[in-house]
């Protein structure tokens, strides 16, 4: 049995961890407010690119350019989103067993030996993907891309994949990362970057369907504004992406923060009640004693 010292230990301990956790629950709190500030800040830019893309589309011009361009699919480039840091609980371990199952998916849809290269963003799920290194799978990572990388190093990393797809290096660039909902709730949302989907593209258009009756006068022409616009609107998508997966990662470890915090609440509960009884039983030993004393007298 724990002595009275012992468990004022484990208490004082036991108060620390629980005092720490909820200082990281309001830090990372406050950090999730902030990341849903950039993600509304980046709405309004997000939203003029999709009105121009609906605008050209409406025109009822031809487009081409090499990033709609499908072809015969031998190798995938893969962008998996994770954290860098930990105490997030399991959001890291959530988005990798999803990430396996999309790595089947290719390979049923392209065939066993269709070439996949991974491209890790986070430290943790950088280590968590080199498990499966070989058998067709490569690990290739950026220079300065992580979880945390601002708008500059994210501008960087598009163009770079754009570079890879645009020569023939990657057949097919698709993104897996956490969609942030809410404080409670983020969703495994998988993405194709290169080749821009054609139906995403109409989407786009369609949700834009307020200006079909405006008329506009192209310069230089619709096609040409169209390959200016469309390497804009897949920046926007991958600034979005990993505005969502720092949002999300932030929400998972609020929640991981909150159980903790819970679990220590308990843990302390029990360990007082426990103090309270050895210490109880120690006054009613003492007092025992003295009255055994007495009586002996």
């Amino acid at each position: 049995m724990a002595t009275l010292r012992e468990l004022k230990t484990r208490i004082g301990s036991v108060s620390s961890s629980e005092k720490i956790t909820g200082a990281m629950k309001m830090i990372s709190s406050a950090k999730v407010h902030k990341f849903e500030q950039a993600l509304r800040r980046l709405l309004p830019y997000k939203n003029q690119i999709r009105s121009i893309m609906g605008h050209i589309l409406q025109s009822g011009t031809t487009f081409s350019s090499p990033l709609i361009e499908e072809r015969e699919v031998h190798h995938v480039g893969m962008v998996v989103f994770g954290s860098d840091d930990g105490l997030c609980g399991a959001y890291n371990m959530n988005i990798f067993k999803q990430f396996l199952v999309e790595i089947n998916a290719v390979r049923d849809a392209y065939g066993k030996d269709v070439a996949i290269t991974v491209y890790p963003v986070g430290k943790k799920i950088a280590k968590a993907v080199e498990k499966i290194q070989g058998n067709g799978i490569n690990i290739e990572r950026f220079e300065g891309v992580s979880s945390k990388m601002e708008g500059d190093r994210v501008t960087e990393f598009t163009s770079a994949l754009r570079g890879k797809f645009i020569s023939g290096d990657l057949d097919l660039v698709k993104v897996v990362y956490m969609q942030f909902q809410s404080i409670s709730r983020q969703r495994l949302t998988v993405d194709q970057l290169y080749p821009v989907s054609h139906k995403a593209i109409m989407a786009e258009a369609g949700e834009q369907g307020s200006g079909a009756d405006k008329l506009y006068i192209f310069e230089p022409d619709p096609n040409r504004i169209f390959n200016e616009v469309l390497p804009m609107y897949v920046l926007s998508l991958m600034q979005e992406i990993t505005i969502e997966n720092r949002a999300s990662e932030m929400a998972a470890r609020v929640m991981a923060m909150q159980s903790a915090n819970d679990n220590a609440k308990k843990l302390l509960e029990g360990l007082q009640l426990e103090y309270n009884k050895l210490r109880q039983q120690g006054i009613t030993t003492e007092l025992l004693d003295i009255l055994g004393g007495q009586v002996e007298r």
